[in-house]
């Protein structure tokens, strides 16, 4: 078994939910000198920082994307509306104006911090948003706002700690400090993927502005009266055609390579196909492209990709072995959490079809108590086993990292049990045990199990959906249900 000693300087990058997680943890643990943590937005949130659309609009995507490493987001800068305050900066984020969570809020909340009740039953972005500010509020003092984290490296003599370089984004001052431990909580969602079709490159210069990706979609007006193609079956695919289906012309059409498991394709309301195969020429066809059963749509007048987002975390290219190749996962990884090669440095929730809130408290719980010198972990080999063992069961690809129900509970379970296996120390909450996160037992497994069907009924309800505020009120009530089963 390893136990690593002597962390008393932790980094955290990035101050959206699993950051804020982090630090919660870190300073449960009453144990470390020094927590900084560097946001490059202008606040909490992270991902949940909606951008305005007129922003997004001036934004443009690469088509295709398919480079990891692709451009670096730069700051926008936007008034705050207040008289003699400096602008502040601002980052395309995928979350749009009409966005509600995929998730009810039982669920999607920290342990210690429920969603307020009379919040609807998936909340909206803005509350999301609010919730995280209030979550924050009493770590605020550990957060440096717009500061970009530029490069992170282990010290070339010591290979004991980490050298975290940082740019002050309104004054473009750098800084190096040195650091025992680092998280790595800036998240997943920066760098679009837009797939290499045949065609799509000349496709793209000849009809400019028809390709978009979901990254930088905000409402469904653009769409009105237009001919629309919405590729992808992942939850934004699903919820983004909703809102353009309801305005465009005809029925929207939806790409999908597989079917969704959010929503069947059934629906009468829209023209499922499958996945575009071919951009068509112009000299021959009208803004046409042909699918994989041979069918071909013309005069096609936008097409959004809902393809998801790599794995990029540029600032940390000098790290051998690498992280990232490909993009389509993180490698070097124990327990989707370590870097097996230094277990100093830690990516918290890497996984997809998860719950992110309670799995980034449970992974903070674990690796806040690794370092702290309660927990210990397995040697090196026995981590690269781990890994070894997962890519033989499910791939070098994109489902290393998914873990879709009941593989979610699972995890989370796993990880509260490892962190309650703890030594205890005096003076630490719950008799010396340290700070708790989140448990599934046989309600939230339930309500896990029939999220797709709530998240259903509750856009089934149009904009009467707003007055349900538990998902009790939309018929999924697990103490009925308990009930009314057999002995």
């Amino acid at each position: 078994m390893t136990i690593l000693r002597h962390i008393r300087r932790v980094a955290v990058i990035g101050a959206g939910p699993s950051g804020l997680a982090a630090v919660k943890y870190l300073v449960a643990e009453k144990h470390f000198d020094k927590i900084d943590v560097f946001e490059k937005r202008s606040s909490v949130g992270g991902t949940w920082n909606y951008c305005p659309g007129a922003f997004k609009h001036s934004s443009s995507i690469p088509v295709p994307q398919t480079n990891p490493n692709g451009p670096v987001d730069e700051p926008i800068w936007q008034s705050t509306g207040h008289k003699g305050e400096a602008q502040q900066a601002t980052f395309v984020s995928p979350i749009y104006k009409y966005l509600d969570t995929n998730l009810p809020k039982e669920l999607m909340r920290f342990s210690d911090k429920p969603f307020p009740a009379d919040v609807q039953a998936l909340p909206h972005h803005d509350v999301v948003k609010a919730y995280l500010e209030e979550y924050a509020g009493d770590i605020k003092g550990h957060i440096q706002f717009e500061t970009e984290v530029l490069d992170v490296r282990l010290n070339d003599s010591s290979h004991q700690n980490w050298n975290l370089t940082t740019k002050n984004l309104h004054t473009g001052l750098e800084k190096t400090n040195s650091y025992d431990a680092v998280v790595v909580a800036s998240g997943h969602f920066d760098v679009p993927y837009v797939p290499d079709i045949v065609g799509i490159s000349y496709w793209n210069r000849k009809y400019p502005e028809v390709i978009s990706h979901s990254k930088v979609y905000d409402s469904p007006e653009p769409f009105r009266g237009k001919k629309v193609v919405v590729v992808g079956s992942s939850a934004s695919a699903i919820d983004i055609g909703s809102q353009i289906n309801a305005v465009c012309k005809g029925k929207l059409l939806i790409s999908q390579r597989t079917e969704s498991y959010l929503l069947p394709s059934t629906s009468t309301d829209r023209i499922y196909r499958p996945e575009i195969v071919e951009f068509l020429p112009s000299n021959q066809y009208e803004r046409a492209v042909r699918f994989a059963d041979g069918s071909i749509e013309e005069e096609i007048d936008s097409i959004v990709f809902c393809t998801g987002y790599f794995y990029s975390f540029p600032f940390l290219s000098s790290l051998n072995p690498q992280l990232i190749t490909d993009g389509r996962r993180v490698r070097n990884v124990y327990e989707h959490l370590f870097y097996t090669e230094n277990p100093t440095l830690v990516l918290p929730v890497l996984n997809q079809r998860v719950i992110p809130f309670p799995i980034a408290e449970n992974q903070a719980a674990v690796f806040s108590r690794v370092w702290s010198g309660r927990l210990s972990l397995p040697l090196r080999d026995q981590m690269k086993a781990w890994e070894d063992s997962l890519v033989a069961k499910k791939g070098d690809g994109t489902s290393f990292h998914l873990l879709p129900f009941p593989l979610d509970a699972n995890y989370l379970n796993m990880l509260y049990d490892w962190a309650a296996k703890a030594e205890v120390r005096h003076g630490l909450l719950n008799d010396g045990k340290g700070k708790q996160g989140t448990y599934w037992g046989e309600r939230e497994k339930w309500l896990r199990s029939l999220f797709p069907k709530i998240r259903q009924s509750f856009v089934e309800k149009g904009e009467e959906r707003h007055k349900f505020k538990s998902v009790v009120e939309l018929g999924y009530d697990f103490d009925k249900w308990k009930r009314e089963q057999p002995e």
